[in-house]
Order: C-alpha cells, then sequence, then structure tokens
C-alpha cells in the first residue's frame, strides 16, 4: 500500500461553525434536531469566546498601527463597532475598531524613513493619571492609560503632544476582539488551529450544563486540560539562560 497523504493542512480553515456545534453535541450525547438547538449553540459560543478574552489568552489577535498625535488632544478613542462611533484615524486613512487592549506604546518618528526611531511610553493605571495635576500639558508624551469601556477603548496620553511632536505617530500594538460566530454556520470561527480542540471541548462543556447536566464535571475536565494544551503550544520559545546563585550556609 502507497504511503500517500493529503498534502493538504487546511482543516480548521473547513471548520464551520455548524461543525463546531455538531462536534460538541456528540461529545454529550446529542445531536442537533432543531433550529432552537443551532442557535443557542452559538450563543454559548459567543460566550465561550468572551470567556476566553477575560483569560487574556486571544493573543493570535494581536495588531500594529500608528495614529497621527494631535496637538494639545489626551485622548484618542476605539469603537467596538462603526455602528457605535467612528474611532481615531490611523495614518493610513482608516479606522480601527475592535480594540480590547492596547499593549505597547511609542512615539515614532520617521515612520517611512530607514532613519526610524521609537520612544516607548510608560503605561499606567488609573490612579496615577489622576493624581497628574495638570493633564493638558504639553510636551512629549511619555506616559499613556488606557479605558475599557462597553463600546469603546480609549488611549489617554500624558503630556499631549506640542507642535513639535504632532508631526509624530503614535505605534502601538492592541489585541482586537475575537470575531462573533453570527447566524451564517458555514462560516469559520476566527480561531486558530491550536484552539480548535479547547474550542469543541468548551462548546460541549458548555452545552452539556443545558443538555445533559450529569456530564457538566467530566466536559469541564476535558475543556481544562485540551485549554492548558492549547495555552502551552501558544506560548513563545525563548533562550534558556542559568544564572549561578551564591549560597551561604549557615548565615
Amino acid at each position: 500500500m502507497a504511503n500517500t497523504t493529503s498534502g493538504t493542512v487546511i482543516f480548521d480553515k473547513g471548520f464551520a461553525v455548524d461543525d463546531i456545534i455538531a462536534e460538541a453535541y456528540e461529545r454529550i450525547g446529542s445531536q442537533v434536531t432543531s433550529g432552537y438547538q443551532l442557535k443557542t449553540a452559538r450563543r454559548s459560543l459567543n460566550i465561550l469566546f468572551q470567556e476566553w478574552g477575560n483569560r487574556g489568552l486571544h493573543y493570535w489577535e494581536v495588531a500594529e498601527t500608528n495614529i497621527d498625535l494631535i496637538e494639545g488632544q489626551a485622548e484618542y478613542t476605539f469603537y467596538r463597532a462603526s455602528a457605535d462611533g467612528t474611532s481615531s484615524s490611523t495614518n493610513a486613512s482608516s479606522n480601527v475598531y475592535g480594540v480590547a487592549d492596547i499593549l505597547e506604546a511609542t512615539i515614532r518618528t520617521n515612520r517611512t524613513a530607514t532613519t526610524q526611531a521609537d520612544s516607548a511610553l510608560t503605561k499606567i493605571d488609573r490612579s496615577t493619571y489622576s493624581a497628574l495635576a495638570n493633564k493638558l500639558t504639553k510636551g512629549t508624551p511619555a506616559q499613556y492609560f488606557v479605558q475599557r469601556f462597553i463600546d469603546k477603548t480609549t488611549l489617554t496620553v500624558y503630556p499631549t503632544a506640542d507642535s513639535t511632536n504632532a508631526s509624530k505617530d503614535l505605534h502601538f500594538y492592541y489585541v482586537k476582539r475575537i470575531q462573533d460566530a453570527d447566524s451564517t454556520y458555514t462560516d469559520a470561527t476566527d480561531v486558530p488551529y491550536r484552539f480548535v480542540p479547547c474550542m469543541a471541548s468548551g462548546l460541549a462543556f458548555y452545552l452539556a450544563q443545558k443538555f445533559n447536566p450529569q456530564l457538566t464535571q467530566q466536559m469541564k475536565l476535558l475543556y481544562e486540560d485540551e485549554l492548558a494544551r492549547a495555552l502551552a503550544e501558544d506560548g513563545s520559545s525563548t533562550s534558556t539562560y542559568i544564572t549561578p546563585k551564591n549560597y551561604y550556609p549557615n548565615i
């Protein structure tokens, strides 16, 4: 027999929402037999995605962009969706939506030149920002404060840009929200392949609570196990350095 393989690695690309739902129902000994079962499973899948957001584990959604600093402006706003409002414009003449959090920010000069240079801003909390005496002081932004609301995320810089820094870019990395599983059940999910197993087991755990409660604890254990493996795989490999430590006994 010839040792022939498929030659493809796109299973997750074609693993649509309805396939995930069917897999989850099968794990709890059930089948999709009505429109309501599809609807309630899709709702649970979206709640699962929100739970992942709370765990802070969807870092495949990290993106970066630049916005133009405006003289004297402290706050820049990024809405959940265009229906909620108009986000601050990037210098690519577009708007950023669905920002869950902002991770790192820098002031970037000469963005398109080989002499590009970044100066890192420090992320501060609400208490530190609140204690600043004059929040409209102009100068070179050195700190930023992030607030996350229901329909938007705001980034506030301090000091605000003066006339010299208004020509520079605010470059930042941000985490996007996971896209919804909508009523087009043949669409794929906004999830990388390494999280497909825990997505299926997580949805099975949610559905067990509704349709087969005696399996809830078992499904939860399977889900947490799959999730732990996905998180371990999702980490970045780095070089390991061992630093000797002095030991002084009996001191």
